[in-house]
């Protein structure tokens, strides 16, 4: 597979990649929800930041969009996206399949006879690292907003769930043409200004490939303290990324958070349609009007996705996926609620 949706990786139509260079934008309509469990309710879809719009007015939109509902939808003292990560040991709870035996309390099984487990207190000053791809290939949208929006609004809701307490947010930034690095700092300030460091990064020209790996690299040398990375890409292309996110894992939590397009999994039936890749500038012309090559396309589509996601698993990755045409605030709050439980039942991830 290529590494955008939309890359011509093959002069087969029917086994052309997802297009990341389609530029129609068509009106999805999504349901958010107040509560995950209640009846559908208007919000307004993700701020698009190529509508030439002040910045900092969009900025603050967004920002009191992740506030706002992120808080409405996680009551209480949620601990973000690390729970019960940390080196402090917390209370005992009886054992669940899937635990890490290392954390075994020796003392309480055996005055028991029945296992249990020593929990752990989130670490209160944790560092936190997000290495956000803007290459070329997040330059498309065809629903609510770009794929480069949804990966902004992303990290603007990792710094809303770990900024806190005296922890520390920092950045690597890449395109493709430069890779930025913003170092770790903490507070609400701070965190918002990165925030509007990262928007003002100028688009990657076409022609250019993203260089995940590179990004990861970054971090890996010199050590970083022990904390959370998370990588938030389409992370289409050859895998190189693997190796270095790997290296990572002996180290630090990782989340990883993929964003797409509906348009990247189904080709929509709009006759003869010129694909560009983003990254390349190769130009293929797709016959949507045969269903064949439709089908294909979904096929290798899923295939290519499905490879992504196994990949992050070998890394030991959490996996969060983010789409244009869904309400992305109420998937983050989904995956934070998973990790909670999982983390209060024991569930490995």
């Amino acid at each position: 597979m290529g590494r955008s949706a939309g890359s011509a990786a093959s002069r087969d139509p029917a086994a052309a990649v997802p297009p990341a260079g389609l530029r129609r934008r068509t009106a999805v309509g999504v349901s958010p929800r107040r509560r995950l469990d209640a009846e559908p309710t208007a919000v307004p879809p993700p701020t698009h930041f190529g509508d030439g719009g002040n910045a900092d007015v969009l900025l603050r939109r967004l920002e009191l969009t992740v506030r706002r509902r992120l808080d409405g939808l996680l009551q209480g003292d949620h601990l973000g996206l690390v729970p019960g990560s940390g080196t402090e040991a917390g209370d005992s709870r009886s054992y669940h399949p899937g635990d890490d035996v290392r954390r075994m309390d020796w003392f309480v099984t055996a005055r028991t006879q029945t296992p249990y487990v020593r929990e752990t207190i989130a670490d209160r000053e944790l560092e936190t690292w997000v290495v956000l791809d803007l290459s070329a290939s997040l330059d498309f949208g065809t629903a609510d907003c770009e794929k480069r929006d949804l990966a902004i609004a992303g990290l603007a809701a990792v710094s809303h769930l770990t900024v806190r307490d005296g922890n520390r947010l920092g950045a690597v930034v890449t395109t493709g043409e430069r890779v930025d690095r913003y170092p770790a700092l903490p507070g609400r300030l701070a965190a918002d200004r990165l925030l509007r460091q990262v928007v003002a990064t100028p688009r990657a020209a076409g022609g250019r490939r993203g260089d995940l790996a590179a990004a990861l690299e970054t971090l890996r040398r010199p050590p970083r303290r022990r904390g959370l990375v998370c990588v938030v890409s389409d992370f289409l292309g050859d895998a190189d990324w693997e190796r270095p996110l790997r290296g990572l894992s002996s180290r630090h939590e990782l989340l990883a958070v993929e964003v797409l397009d509906p348009r990247e999994l189904e080709l929509a039936d709009v006759g003869l349609l010129t694909v560009v890749d983003p990254e390349t500038g190769q130009t293929l012309e797709v016959p949507t009007g045969n269903a064949e090559v439709r089908r294909k396309f979904a096929e290798g589509a899923a295939a290519q996705r499905r490879q992504i996601a196994a990949t992050l698993r070998r890394c030991g990755a959490g996996h969060l996926q983010l789409r244009t045409d869904r309400d992305w605030v109420t998937d983050v709050v989904r995956f934070v609620a998973d990790r909670r439980r999982a983390g209060a039942g024991g569930a490995s991830r």
